[in-house]
């Protein structure tokens, strides 16, 4: 497989996300990028020691001018999330910082796939659509897919199931306005409400709706209270994305994309299950949800809408 996988920031994350690309070998070649180029140099010489026992991948540090010809682009520069602080009090610090990448990296690597990661991941991914010059199906962030990934395995955990048998997805803003379109929601194909088991040694938990979508959104607050910082499960996360991107076959993934009329919604980047594989996006799938289902993903369109309206970019 020859696959160039270019990481700009080599921060908690963007090492993280060069560790699980190499674990799960999905490039033949990883380029980090980084201000502080010691810290590229360090994570890049670290994780290419542990090779021999993965496969033969090439991780290193470079400049923009070594992302020539690159598949995919990772961008996870930006200043981290303090604790107690918001996703979108962190815009236009990262906004402006984005502001000076976009160029240096799409000068060099124009056909590329571009993976955004940074927060807040929503507003990032509207910028670089807006101004890169880049193709709208080739630009897409992270966006639910960790919430998304904290829902299942919070259901997986209550119920005593395995995670790949249950399904669902969280929509909307990567932040306090996404939710759960429970609809959709089950276990095994059998709606969570109605999701009961026979015998002896089997418990049917209740659990409150309400408790388990709060669990996702505050999941990365406690997190970064903690430890400082998220960085393992949005490096597995993008690290699936990438995989997804490798394969002729397309993927159903809650990524940030731009909307496009779908529910009523335009002009604004957000999660809704969307096909997604090799050769970038190809569309929305616009599933049966409610209309307060509906309500609820507007109003987390209005919410982003109205940080869009606040910051220059």
């Amino acid at each position: 497989m020859s696959n160039k996988i270019t990481i700009i920031g080599a921060g908690q994350v963007g090492s993280t996300v060069a560790f699980a690309l190499t674990l799960k070998q999905l490039a033949s070649e990883i380029v980090l990028i980084d201000i502080a180029k010691d810290r590229a140099m360090g994570e890049a010489m670290d994780i290419r020691q542990g090779t021999p026992f993965i496969g033969p991948i090439s991780i290193h540090e470079g400049d923009y001018a070594d992302a020539k010809d690159s598949d995919i682009v990772v961008l996870t520069s930006g200043v981290a999330r303090k604790p107690g602080q918001s996703r979108l009090d962190l815009t236009q610090t990262n906004v402006n910082i984005t502001k000076s990448i976009i160029p240096e990296i799409t000068k060099v690597a124009p056909n590329a796939l571009y993976v955004v990661v940074a927060n807040p991941v929503d507003i990032l991914t509207y910028q670089l659509i807006k101004t890169s010059g880049i193709p709208e199906n080739h630009i897409f962030g992270t966006g639910t897919m960790l919430d998304t990934a904290r829902f299942r395995a919070r259901l997986a955990e209550t119920y005593k199931v395995a995670q790949e048998n249950v399904h669902g997805y969280v929509f909307g803003e990567h932040g306090d306005s996404s939710f759960v379109p429970w609809s959709l929601a089950n276990i095994g194909s059998i709606p969570v409400e109605k999701y009961s088991v026979t015998g002896d040694l089997v418990e049917n938990p209740k659990f409150d709706k309400n408790d388990v979508e709060e669990y996702i959104r505050k999941s990365g607050g406690i997190i970064i209270a903690a430890k400082k910082c998220t960085n393992y499960a949005i490096g597995v996360t993008t690290a699936n994305l990438c995989e997804a991107l490798n394969y002729s076959t397309d993927s159903v993934l809650t990524i940030s994309t731009m909307m496009n009329g779908e529910y009523g919604i335009s002009d604004v980047c957000l999660s809704t299950p969307t096909i997604v594989g090799g050769s970038g996006i190809k569309g929305h799938i616009v599933a049966p949800i409610t209309d307060e289902e509906i309500a609820s993903l507007r109003h987390s369109a209005d919410c982003l809408k109205d940080v869009i309206k606040q910051i220059q970019f």
